[in-house]
């Protein structure tokens, strides 16, 4: 297996752990400081942007080929730079967000749903995803990502955490680990394609996993407050426009997949449980 990283972020950092004794990979980065971070791991660098070249050569060389970097105003990064013919005989895989899903009044969201994007960031990555499946990628549309240095947690250390009510409002989150293991299953069986939802099974309010990330670590949790848009950043706003639980239940008959951290609940426990192991002193 020779895999092929089209942006290096969070989700993609974790898998490329998993395939380090089983694949040859390599990785797209701008930054040629980063590219030598990225040989020291044993991932080729292809450089790309101004003075980079040789993208369509490592499309060329790889076997399987995970897409996510998410689309900048002018669309898709690297879709216009790549030869389409080069894509028809690999695997291909594309990370989208169920934010593709829009608004579903606290419904269910499933992969044959009509889109409905509503953020200007969520439009632009139907836009892409619409490109990347007409050249045959499969769609994994993530849920919430948390994880390892990237949870709930962080932001209760930073005092960044806040517990906003907004009643009815619930959300859907996957583990890391999880994306990883669908994505894994998914590459093995190239016969599989289409669009799979990667999300745990337990939709809830936001506040409930802020009281157990809080519980964890022995600390208060930050005080309720009530929705107000005008109280937080554009950003953060635009994560209570859409209300919905997302199904994961293709993932699970196509794939065989099942989540290992079927909710917040455990998702947090393993984190807290390695983040403890790692700080304690040697015996």
């Amino acid at each position: 297996m020779n895999v092929l990283f089209l942006g290096f972020g969070y989700v993609a950092r974790a898998t490329a752990r998993q395939l380090a004794q089983s694949a040859q990979m390599a990785a797209t980065t701008r930054d040629a400081a980063k590219a030598e971070t990225l040989r020291a791991q044993g991932i080729t660098p292809v450089l790309t942007g101004a003075g980079g070249h040789g993208l369509n050569d490592a499309v060329r060389d790889a076997s399987h080929i995970l897409v996510s970097a998410p689309p900048g105003e002018a669309g898709d990064p690297f879709m216009a730079s790549i030869d389409p013919d080069l894509l028809k005989e690999r695997w291909v895989g594309y990370l989208s967000t169920t934010g593709v899903y829009g608004d579903r009044r606290g419904g269910w969201a499933f992969e044959w749903d009509r889109l409905n994007p509503v953020e200007p960031r969520s439009v632009r990555r139907a836009e892409a995803e619409a490109g990347w499946h007409a050249a045959g990628a499969r769609l994994f549309r993530l849920a919430g990502i948390y994880g390892p240095g990237y949870s709930t947690f962080d932001k209760l250390r930073e005092g960044r955490a806040r517990r906003i009510v907004k009643p009815g409002q619930v959300f859907s989150r996957i583990h890391v680990d999880d994306i990883v293991s669908a994505l894994l299953l998914a590459m093995a069986r190239p016969e599989v394609t289409g669009v799979f939802n990667l999300a745990d099974d337990c939709p809830c309010p936001q506040p409930i996993v802020v009281e157990e990330a809080a519980r964890l670590l022995g600390v208060e949790p930050p005080i309720e407050e009530a929705f107000d848009k005008g109280a937080m950043s554009p950003m953060q706003a635009s994560f209570y426009t859409a209300n919905r639980r997302v199904s994961n239940a293709r993932a699970k008959q196509v794939l065989g997949w099942r989540p290992a951290y079927p909710s917040y609940r455990e998702g947090l426990a393993a984190i807290y449980a390695a983040e403890k192991a790692s700080t304690a002193p040697a015996p």
